[in-house]
């Protein structure tokens, strides 16, 4: 009887424990995620099994696991693949108590969505050049979309797949805004005669440039900074007629396994404290939470001629659809 007893309460025990963990796709780069992973795992006892994946990839996984999620959290990464995940009824709505201590922008992404998504962070659009390259080559430095389009850039530029990320997908949106769909996708055809790779991943571009494999790339800015610290000769420049920018999001799934530790680690992500992990990871997009502090090297967006991007329409995701699968079949099918 005793020994029934001791199996009944390390069984007891056992499930407490596997209840302690939360299932995150993280769409930030690494080294955010992991260091969340673990100072949440430290300070909370809870564990953090994390997969990395750009947004869209992100978005394809839960369509794809919808019956059965193995998701609680989906963290980070462009906010209209999170704004199609709550129309799609992948996400769960979920008013957080933290709202109010949010930027505008944070609370209307929650407020468009259902409250099934919500804003972490904000990043702009503009292009990333390597100075020692540009100069080698005898480059002028990109100041405006126009100026991608010149024969000299021929090969020298990298951006990434709309189909894999939230980063050219945000691209391709801010230029359908900026000049009217039918001169954007012209725009788009005359730049891929000077595109030599398209990346899977947003970020792809930029650690391309660092290196000195491509003269340029579009990306978003705030992912510069890093790349320069390490010893790199990287600069941006956001271009003169104006962009877009990105809300990264973050939301729970619908059926989460861990519900209750999903909520509890979505209201840490918004607090200052751990909104500061971002700039700590030496990753800059200005926070969402207003106490949070910001680093010096996040973007001054008061500095940056914004285009007023329509996250509502654009986060659909038939609009989604749509202009990828156009994208595809009028501009990646093009020779180069």
């Amino acid at each position: 009887m005793k020994k029934l007893l001791f199996t009944v309460a390390l069984l007891g025990v056992t499930s407490m424990a596997s209840a302690q963990q939360v299932n995150v796709i993280c769409s930030v780069q690494a080294d955010w995620c992991n260091m969340i992973a673990t100072v949440y795992a430290r300070t909370t006892g809870v564990k953090i099994n994390l997969a990395l994946k750009g947004s869209g990839e992100a978005l394809a996984q839960l369509i794809a696991e919808k019956e059965n999620p193995k998701t609680d959290v989906w963290f980070g990464g462009t906010g209209d693949p999170h704004l199609q995940a709550a129309e799609l009824g992948l996400t769960l709505e979920y008013k957080s108590p933290s709202l109010s201590q949010l930027y505008p922008w944070a609370q209307e992404q929650a407020q468009q969505s259902g409250y099934k998504t919500v804003g972490i962070y904000s990043g702009p659009l503009g292009f990333g050049y390597n100075t020692e390259l540009i100069k080698k080559k005898k480059l002028d430095i990109p100041k405006s979309w126009a100026d991608l389009l010149k024969p000299e850039y021929k090969g020298d530029i990298q951006v990434a797949n709309p189909a894999s990320s939230g980063t050219a997908y945000t691209m391709i949106a801010t230029l359908v805004q900026l000049m009217g769909e039918e001169k954007a996708f012209d725009y788009l055809k005359g730049l891929h005669k000077n595109v030599g790779q398209y990346t899977r991943t947003g970020v792809g571009p930029i650690k391309a440039v660092a290196r000195g494999e491509t003269a340029v790339s579009i990306s978003f800015i705030h992912d510069a900074p890093q790349e320069k610290m390490q010893g790199f000769p990287v600069e941006t420049v956001t271009p003169s007629e104006g962009t877009g920018a990105e809300i990264g999001s973050m939301s729970v799934v619908k059926g989460a396994r861990n519900l209750a530790e999903a909520k509890k680690f979505y209201e840490w992500a918004l607090t200052p404290q751990a909104q500061t992990f971002g700039a700590n990871a030496k990753q800059y997009q200005l926070p969402s939470n207003k106490a949070t502090p910001v680093d010096a090297n996040v973007p001054d967006f008061k500095k940056i001629k914004m285009i007023n991007y329509d996250y509502a329409k654009y986060g659909k995701s038939e609009e989604r659809r749509r202009l990828i699968g156009r994208w595809e079949k009028e501009v990646n099918s093009l020779p180069r």
